[in-house]
């Protein structure tokens, strides 16, 4: 099976890579050349998708599945469509499970779950992006499957505030500095390890039965944000001095977090991965967070100047602590 990933190195994107290589598929990326690749057995393709124009060597080939990493925007779409057309069996579009309704009516998600995100630009535009492939599937047969990620991490934290691509966070526990927990900590999440979500993934390359549908791939792990910042804490071997904020106060603060919280993160979320488990028979997330977290680390430490500490995030963390306490009891 001939496999195009645009993108591929990526937090989520580089355990799929890996698992689709070891699966025996011909996998080739699609980048600008800037990185080496890393990925032993991967074939390169030098270009700038953004730039199709210039993919000359990109339009000699026909694909059994390409997968889209790095779509963003209906505009995005457009190109594919006009790249694709014709010359692929299955086009795999990253979406994310930010998508789905929010706020809540029911804290069980399945592929059903309405998309509805008015809070947050990346995910309408995520919403959009699945609406003209449907429209395309529909009306021209275009032969498209969609995969919404949530939480998912392997070289990031995935915490709320200070982390995911960055540090902060991570260095305040390990100097003893208090950190942020938004709510009461007791809202429920899960956090998947990108090689569990990588199993879901390359099960769907080249399956036919999944062209048309939406699916999610997660952990089964239900975890508090209590749980999740505690773990962390803990493989760090530090005390945790957490300090609980509503969301509501905190994008109040700073509203650059309303995205990443209101929009995401401040309600209890519960994903039932069933349809993912009957499309990929055996499928199983199995790297539990207390596990997944300490290769996070390790991947980390092994290489100091991975550990992104922003001064600008400090400051927001101190600025919502400092007027929150300065308010005195609640």
């Amino acid at each position: 099976m001939k496999v195009l990933f645009i993108g591929g190195t990526g937090n989520i994107s580089s355990a799929s890579s890996r698992l689709a290589i070891a699966k025996g598929i011909e996998l080739y990326h699609l980048n600008r050349g800037i990185h080496a690749a890393q990925i032993e057995g991967v074939r390169t393709i030098t270009g700038d998708i953004t730039k199709p124009e210039g993919l000359t060597a990109l339009k000699k080939h026909r694909w059994d599945v390409v997968v889209n990493w790095i779509a963003f925007t209906p505009d995005d779409i457009e190109r594919d469509l006009e790249l694709f057309r014709g010359k692929t069996g299955q086009y795999l579009f990253i979406s994310s499970a930010s998508c789905y309704q929010t706020p809540l009516r029911c804290p069980v998600i399945t592929e059903s779950t309405p998309l509805s995100n008015s809070l947050w630009e990346y995910s309408n535009n995520k919403i959009k992006c699945e609406d003209r492939l449907l429209q395309a599937y529909r009306e021209e047969g275009f032969p498209i499957t969609i995969v919404r990620p949530s939480l998912t991490y392997e070289t990031v934290i995935p915490i709320a505030i200070g982390g995911f691509k960055e540090y902060t966070t991570a260095d305040r526990i390990l100097n003893g500095k208090e950190i942020i927990i938004h709510g009461d900590g007791t809202s429920l999440w899960t956090v998947t390890h990108s090689e569990d979500f990588a199993r879901g993934l390359v099960g769907l390359l080249g399956l036919t039965q999944a062209i048309g549908h939406a699916f999610h791939i997660t952990s089964d792990e239900i975890l508090s944000w209590n749980m999740i910042y505690s773990i962390l804490a803990q493989s760090l071997g530090c005390e945790l001095k957490a300090v609980h904020i509503s969301s509501d106060f905190i994008c109040r603060v700073e509203p650059s977090y309303t995205g990443t919280l209101l929009a995401d993160k401040a309600e209890s979320v519960i994903f039932d991965n069933t349809k993912i488990k009957t499309f990929v028979p055996g499928f199983q997330a199995i790297i539990p967070f207390s596990q997944g977290i300490k290769k996070t680390l390790k991947w980390l430490d092994e290489r100091p100047e991975r550990k992104l500490i922003l001064p600008e995030e400090n400051a927001r963390i101190e600025h919502i602590l400092r007027i929150y306490k300065s308010l005195g009891p609640s």
